[in-house]
């Protein structure tokens, strides 16, 4: 029903649907009431998940309200026309849930080696932002995990474990993508308890990772905060000898730990989880893309930046953020980079440099772009505060983005 205002008038959509005025409104956020006034009105921007967060829990509400989650997944030739549903039906297999039931997945196992190239074909996709086409085969491959660490022992069946961690790690971070929280977080749960099965400490990390960015989502900041540090203190001791793979999953673990850091307006912590990965990064001596992390000191430089606009420190975001070469980076990374660029131009009233960056992003990846909120936000603002008509490019990325 709100899918078409923008995060301000979702607030004042919501806040009088509880009955509340603005001053009571005010008062619960910490705020004045012409603070409210102008946020509700489009005229200050609500670009801080933090503000989000605590109008949201004034208001009742998740995150995901005010942010308009989840859209609906557009059907392409990638996607076909089972998406997001026939994976919630994948997830919701209660045959995945107990042994105890003594019922096994009928099917032929799958040879390791050709589910782990499954495993990539999923992965590679999300990180070329087509996650119609990983949705469209995740079912597949999550049943195929699942009957072939059945059938396995000893060693083969670690591997198998791996691999379904891995599986159900791809699904919970292409489900974040497109809005799924919920879902995404059965899948990062399922995938942790494979992860833990399987005898990995890697693994184990990546799946740390993703239960870090699905508290996220679901604007759990302090929880995940205080999970990357527990998680930190379990896999350090491997630390002592680390390959690049472990070395590249723990980096990655802060820098997951910094974005919760700042969308908990906690500074000192940011600096704290951004200083280890870059110790991390550093010691890995380049960017690499081990178990699909992209790490290495360009995604830390891209979370220095996202980091400064979360904590609302535009002009660092805006100084920084276009210095960074991501040209080597998978399209995520690169696309979810300007976006945050984008959004720091926009505080500083460079709208049109800022509608350049997200067009470009969208030759990227049109299907990340349309189910980012901060395109989405950052365009409908745009549209609203048009005095006459938005311009061609405007309007037009208006109507794919269906915001208007």
């Amino acid at each position: 029903m709100t899918t078409n205002l923008t995060i301000g008038e979702r607030v004042a959509w919501y806040r009088r649907r509880r009955g509340m005025s603005q001053e009571v409104l005010a008062g619960l956020v910490g705020r004045t009431v012409d603070w409210l006034s102008k946020a509700e009105n489009n005229r200050i921007e609500l670009d801080r998940l933090s503000v989000i967060k605590t109008l949201a829990d004034a208001l009742d509400v998740t995150l995901g309200d005010l942010l308009a989650e989840p859209t609906l997944m557009e059907w392409t030739t990638d996607s076909g026309t089972r998406t997001v549903p026939a994976l919630r039906s994948a997830l919701m297999n209660y045959r995945q849930l107990t042994p105890l039931l003594g019922v096994t997945t009928e099917g032929e196992p799958t040879p390791l080696d050709e589910l782990k190239n499954s495993v990539a074909e999923v992965w590679d996709a999300y990180q070329d932002s087509r996650y119609g086409f990983a949705t469209r085969r995740l079912p597949l491959v999550l049943a195929d995990a699942l009957i072939t660490a059945q059938a396995q022992q000893g060693r083969d069946r670690e591997r198998a474990q791996e691999l379904m961690a891995m599986t159900y790690q791809g699904a919970a971070m292409v489900l974040t993508k497109v809005g799924e929280t919920d879902l995404a977080w059965i899948a990062a749960d399922r995938g942790l308890s494979a992860a833990q099965q399987s005898d990995n400490m890697a693994v184990t990390g990546s799946l740390f990772r993703s239960v870090a960015h699905c508290l996220l989502s679901n604007g759990r900041f302090e929880a995940a905060v205080q999970l990357v540090g527990d998680a930190a203190d379990y896999l350090r001791p491997a630390l002592r000898n680390a390959d690049a793979k472990f070395l590249s999953i723990y980096g990655t673990l802060f820098l997951a730990g910094s974005m919760a850091a700042a969308r908990a307006d906690d500074r000192a912590t940011t600096r704290a989880f951004l200083g280890e990965a870059d110790r991390a990064a550093r010691q890995l001596g380049h960017d690499a893309n081990h178990m699909w992390t992209a790490f290495g000191p360009t995604n830390v430089a891209i979370h220095q930046v996202a980091t400064a606009a979360e904590l609302g420190d535009m002009q660092v975001a805006m100084d920084l953020g276009p210095q960074i070469d991501t040209s080597g980076l998978p399209t995520e990374r690169r696309t979810r980079h300007n976006l945050e660029v984008a959004r720091a131009l926009s505080a500083h009233n460079r709208a049109d440099d800022a509608l350049s960056m997200i067009l470009e992003a969208e030759q990227w990846a049109p299907e990340q772009v349309r189910s980012h909120y901060l395109a989405r936000e950052l365009v409908l603002t745009w549209v609203r505060n048009q005095r006459g008509r938005p311009s061609r490019p405007l309007a037009e990325l208006a109507h794919r983005l269906h915001v208007v």
